[in-house]
């Protein structure tokens, strides 16, 4: 069983919580619930979070897809995806994608696949062409750069 928590309590422990890094409402949602707090509490600290500056979705969904695209090497799809199940609004998504350089995103793409592709050793063509894709959409990546990618790269043959 959970420790019951003041309103007081459980505002400065969410404070902390965001504080320490970037949440979205839904995180602080379900960690408020988690602490056994009721709706009406819930409301009032992400009311007060949000006024304080605590909680910021816009905020937090720039640094998930900056992070996600270095870090993780996410393609926009992924990061799209991620950011949808934690309620987040068109508006910020398209926001937050910007912080991605078209450029860095890109070589970043192009980095990826290729390495992929030199580490694939199977026999078939069409085996390591498969792999190279699931790979790529796996991660996030348009299926157009994925498409145009594996017809441009070398794949090699060995000999099974």
């Amino acid at each position: 069983m959970n420790p019951s928590y003041t309103l007081d309590e459980a505002k400065k422990k969410i404070a902390r919580y965001c504080a320490y890094q970037e949440r979205c409402h839904k995180e602080v949602n379900d960690k408020l619930r988690e602490m056994g707090m009721i709706p009406a509490a819930i409301d009032q600290i992400i009311s007060e979070l949000i006024t304080n500056n605590f909680l910021n979705e816009l905020r937090f969904s720039e640094a998930f897809a900056r992070g996600k695209f270095r870090i993780k090497k996410w393609g926009k799809s992924k990061i799209v995806s991620e950011l949808k199940q934690r309620n987040i609004s068109e508006y910020c998504i398209k926001k937050a994608l910007k912080e991605i350089h078209p450029g860095e995103y890109l070589s970043t793409f192009n980095e990826l696949a290729y390495k992929k592709g030199l580490s694939l050793r199977e026999s078939s063509l069409e085996i390591q062409k498969r792999k190279l894709m699931q790979y790529l959409f796996y991660r996030g990546w348009e299926s157009h750069l994925i498409y145009d990618k594996i017809k441009e790269l070398p794949f090699s043959e060995t000999d099974t």
